[in-house]
């Protein structure tokens, strides 16, 4: 079976995670394509496969050659619930002609807007009727690591270490690393297979925290509000303004930092802001932190203590300081890359993966490609062509 293939049948799963939620995993659909993904590993030979109680699922094919290592392949179950997952409407453009694509709901994948789609000229293109996102963040790596585990069962001639393979729930809510068992796993080192356009080869990504500021007012009756009303929404206004409007997500790339603000809610008697704080550099980054500090200090000066409260929680920090120790796995990568006819592009990445939390546990994790694009939106695509050589890729990195 082709990567495609299965990738098709992974997206009717409507597996969007929910933080809101505190069990793991987030959401029941989750558990229901883990228990699926077992049976199928199952029936490819893979004979340990298991989902545990928290929701991952774990397998591995035994070496087959001494003296290699034991190599980790890793993809998340969840979605986004950026936008709607389901029902899933997909279809599969024919040989596209690399210009403007209409979907089903009058909506325009457009490369102007988004140019790595122009690059799948002349491919199969997947896409969803415009009313969901795809899935391909990050079902297209569950269905590429599939595919070659499935090849290299059937190539027993291929000289390979232990294969470890992994699938987490709860990625998109940052928790996919939460109950990773590195120790069971048994890989020395490790790839997610979660990234965009074919090439990538991701070792570097943001340091990150959540930032949530609480703002206490104070109502009174606006007929006779002077002197006395402290406007809660008001002063998170306030809040806002005073960060840098040039570091905001629309405004950076490449290694430029950012204060997104996520969501926001209130009333004159309490107000709330809820931030992420992402930088690549880790002295910039503890200054941001700082930053959301200074500026609560400034206004409960100016309208007393207590009336704005800030609660900075770090997230994950830059796999580059692990995995730099480690860069004979990044040159794994290169020369399967190469040699299924790709150049590797070194991307830092804007935004995390389970990677780098477990490059912090002991499992030194970059990430790789999947060949889709436009993540967490409605336009989100993934060409067969790319899914092919992606597999490809992860049967080089994994085979002598």
């Amino acid at each position: 079976m082709r990567a495609y293939e299965r990738f098709m049948k992974y997206i009717q799963y409507e597996t969007a995670s929910d933080e809101r939620q505190d069990c793991c995993p987030s959401t029941p659909n989750q558990r229901v394509l883990a228990a699926a993904l077992v049976e199928e590993m199952l029936g490819l030979g893979i004979l340990d496969a298991r989902v545990d109680e928290h929701g991952y699922v774990y397998g591995s094919i035994p070496a087959n050659a001494e003296g290699l290592p034991a190599i980790g392949m890793i993809a998340h179950m969840d979605v986004s619930d950026a936008a709607p997952c389901g029902p899933m409407k997909a279809r599969i453009v024919e040989n596209y002609d690399g210009g403007p694509l209409t979907l089903e709901n009058g909506e325009v994948l457009d490369p102007a807007v988004f140019p790595d789609v122009a690059g799948t000229k002349g491919k199969r293109l997947i896409v969803t009727d415009g009313r969901t996102l795809l899935g391909a963040d990050d079902k297209a790596g569950v269905a590429e690591i599939m595919t070659a585990c499935e090849e290299i069962l059937a190539h027993p001639e291929w000289k390979h270490g232990k294969i470890c393979i992994g699938f987490t729930p709860d990625e998109e809510i940052g928790r996919g690393a939460d109950r990773f068992d590195v120790k069971g796993f048994g890989a020395d080192f490790a790839y997610t297979v979660d990234g965009g356009t074919l090439g990538d080869l991701n070792y570097e990504n943001f340091n990150a925290a959540s930032g949530k500021v609480v703002v206490h007012g104070r109502s009174v009756h606006p007929g006779s509000a002077k002197n006395r009303m402290i406007n809660a929404s008001l002063i998170a206004m306030e809040f806002a303004a005073l960060l840098p409007p040039a570091e905001r997500p629309e405004h950076t790339e490449g290694y430029e930092g950012f204060f997104h603000l996520c969501e926001m809610k209130g009333t004159e008697e309490e107000a709330a802001l809820y931030y992420i704080i992402r930088d690549h550099d880790r002295v910039r980054f503890e200054a941001r932190k700082e930053q959301f500090q200074d500026i609560a200090a400034y206004l409960n000066g100016r309208y007393g203590a207590g009336t704005v409260d800030v609660d900075v929680t770090d997230s994950y920090y830059n796999m580059r300081e692990m995995v730099e120790e480690h860069m004979d796995i990044i040159s794994r990568v290169e020369k399967a890359y190469l040699s299924a006819g790709v150049q590797p592009r070194h991307e830092p990445i804007r935004g995390g993966t389970d990677g780098a939390r477990l490059s912090f546990m002991g499992l030194p994790c970059p990430n790789i490609a999947t060949g889709g694009m436009n993540f967490h939106s409605r336009f989100e695509c993934v060409a067969v062509e790319d899914m092919d050589v992606m597999t490809q890729v992860i049967v080089k990195i994994l085979c002598e």
